[in-house]
């Protein structure tokens, strides 16, 4: 039974879309008639070089050389990705814009640092940064940034690339012993950090934290401080430190651009955490640019009239898709501070005073908007699509989102990840959306589902693979002689097939729908099941405010976080039985029902599945730790997997 269809593009919107005006080129020059994403899909897969092609000379990518050899590898045994091509990521991000259309609008929690650049400001700002940084980084060096969402991050962030340096960003919420992991395995060359940084209303010191890191990190040759805030804290004990304004070169221009090959490293990111130590991941410059010009250009049909804001600190990778934007000529509004200060309405509010089109968030955030039952309804007249990611997104959010937002919107949700710093599935503006369902895999992505025997199911839960290769396949990770932990981390449950780790039901018509974490597994009696079929239910309990659901052998823990003011007492723990019960049968009935002060989360929103269960087998939780926004709530799950083992 198909889930019931909330929305579908007005025709107009549809025909105007880049991904209509993409399907007619395809048509044209191949004598076609696809007519749908479905068939326009089906043949980017059945014919993946034709499409490759096609993609590179749809949108004006300045390169040099040819780009008629598309892949020399379509497994996955080496990046094989246009071989005899040469471009420069910052180069095409800072070509399309006219010189004083808005580039960037940052926004602050405090409104008065508010500013923006034009694509001319922004331009010679990186050519400022550019000029006395090629003094210090060369090709092929790392430029790490322990920085906020502000415009010195994407300055930084380009003047490396332009250089042919690689860029690894990392958040400012990462404390000494974190960071100090990441950067002693990237091995940076030079350090751009913030002095401090304001996260609801509070200020915080970073000093210390750069000065023991600078004596952790012996490849360091220079420091620059970035003091947004203007703070003016002592930096005299940090060495090799300038200050972002001192280093500056003083003459304006544009900066130059290093030709590089489309294989040639340009960030280094590094996975959630939820599995275990996080993996430092290499992304090639030309496979990041080409898949996220498809996935925002068609997919997202952002353009040169559009305004994209994505909540997202810049450690995470929906930072580096949403800079990428400005390749389309557009603004990308940049944010920085708690959503929740002064409050979650507040901020959503930004919407509409920014005129945003394009909105990216989280489940999370929509379930906390939610919550605060203060909306107008059909507020935000500037807004087409909202983008959520970082979970699953439950049937229940996207009710609440025609309900109560706006009716004529695109709600996609999108899957993918770090490891491939863009997206397996997504949405489309040629087709409709129903209910709690993705609305299919990216265009040139051979996404299937397969059982644990490798065979394809429809209709069924099963693992999330890809069977052919795409160009923002990783590089590979640091610090991995042969390239043995890759290969283990994505290929050995199906050899030569890219397998993600997520649970995933794909519909006869390519619809479908992420069931969570497969390594993360709940298994009571035989039946699988992911963490997310179990969460959806609870979405519409009043008095839990999140939950979080693992298995100790065939026992399943599902522990809620109350609302403010709740208790868990007998008979509301009896609610959750019963509607799980009735939702989910009998064997999804958890053994324990606990309350906890938090749930755990990686700074990326993710729920922190696997470091629960490790803590209630009475392992170390340590390998989670430094990848959790808030690992002290660990110790509580420690005292309830005492008391239940008794």
């Amino acid at each position: 039974m198909k889930a019931p269809l909330l929305w579908y593009p007005p025709k107009e919107r549809r025909d105007q879309s880049q991904m209509m005006h993409f399907l007619g080129t395809i048509n044209e020059r191949h004598g076609l008639a696809l007519s749908s994403y479905q068939d326009l899909h089906r043949w980017s897969v059945d014919e993946g070089e034709t499409f490759w092609r096609e993609l590179f000379s749809f949108f004006p990518i300045h390169h040099s050389g040819d780009s008629g050899c598309i892949c020399e590898d379509w497994g996955f045994d080496h990046y094989g990705w246009f071989p005899r091509v040469r471009l420069n990521f910052a180069k095409n991000l800072l070509a399309q814009g006219i010189p004083e259309a808005r580039a960037l609008r940052f926004i602050h929690e405090r409104p008065n640092l508010n500013r923006s650049l034009t694509y001319r400001e922004l331009r010679e700002a990186v050519g400022q940064f550019q000029r006395p940084l090629g003094q210090y980084l060369g090709e092929g060096e790392v430029l790490a940034l322990y920085m906020p969402n502000i415009p010195e991050t994407v300055i930084a962030t380009l003047g490396a690339s332009s250089l042919g340096a690689i860029t690894t960003t990392i958040s400012c919420d990462f404390g000494p012993q974190a960071l100090g992991q990441r950067l002693g395995v990237s091995k940076p060359t030079v350090l751009v950090a913030a002095v401090g940084y304001e996260y609801g209303g509070v200020y915080y010191d970073c000093c210390k934290t750069i000065e023991e890191i600078c004596g952790r990190t012996p490849s360091l040759k220079k420091v620059i401080l970035v003091d947004f805030l203007n703070a003016r804290p002592d930096t005299s004990s940090i060495p090799m430190a300038s200050s972002w304004e001192d280093f500056l070169d003083d003459n304006l221009g544009d900066p130059s651009f290093v030709d590089l090959s489309f294989n040639h490293p340009l960030y280094i990111l590094y996975s959630s955490g939820t599995t275990g130590p996080p993996k430092a991941i290499v992304h090639s410059q030309g496979g990041t640019l080409l898949q996220h010009i498809k996935e925002l250009g068609l997919h997202g049909d952002i353009g040169a009239s559009k305004n994209l804001f994505y909540f997202t600190t810049c450690g995470w990778m929906m930072w580096h898709w949403s800079v990428s934007a400005l390749f389309f000529g557009g603004t990308v509004t940049l944010y920085e501070g708690s959503p929740g200060y002064p409050s979650v309405r507040d901020f959503f509010a930004l919407v509409e005073k920014e005129g945003i089109n394009v909105f990216g968030t989280s489940p999370k955030f929509l379930t906390a908007l939610q919550r605060t039952g203060k909306l107008n309804r059909n507020e935000g007249e500037s807004l087409e699509t909202i983008l959520s990611t970082g979970a699953p997104l439950s049937p229940e959010i996207f009710d609440f989102v025609y309900g109560k937002i706006k009716e004529d919107i695109h709600l996609a949700s999108i899957s993918g990840g770090t490891d491939i710093i863009s997206c397996f599935v997504l949405g489309n503006p040629l087709e409709g959306v129903r209910r709690g369902e993705i609305q299919g895999p990216g265009l040139g992505m051979d996404v299937d589902c397969f059982d644990s025997q490798g065979q394809s199911l429809l209709g069924k839960k099963g693992e999330l693979v890809c069977k052919k290769s795409f160009p923002s396949r990783p590089l590979g990770f640091l610090d991995d002689p042969g390239g043995k932990k890759f290969r283990k981390a994505y290929f050995q449950r199906f050899p030569g097939v890219w397998h993600h780790g997520d649970f995933v039901e794909i519909g006869p018509e390519g619809g479908c729908r992420i069931l969570g974490r497969s390594d993360a597994t709940l298994n009571p009696g035989g039946v699988r099941m992911g963490t997310a079929e179990i969460y959806g239910p609870l979405e519409e309990i009043p008095f839990v405010a999140d939950c979080l659901c693992v298995a100790r052998g065939e026992d399943l823990f599902l522990f809620l976080k109350m609302q403010e003011g709740e208790i868990l007492d007998g008979k509301k723990k009896e609610w959750v039985k019963k509607l799980l019960r009735q939702s989910l049968g009998p064997r999804f009935v958890p053994r324990y029902l606990l309350a906890v002060g938090d749930i755990p989360y990686t700074r990326n929103g993710k729920k922190m599945e696997l470091a629960v269960t490790r803590v209630l087998e009475g392992q170390d939780g340590d390998p989670f730790l430094l990848s959790m926004a808030n690992p002290e709530c660990l110790e509580e799950y420690k005292a309830h997997g005492r008391v239940c083992e008794k």
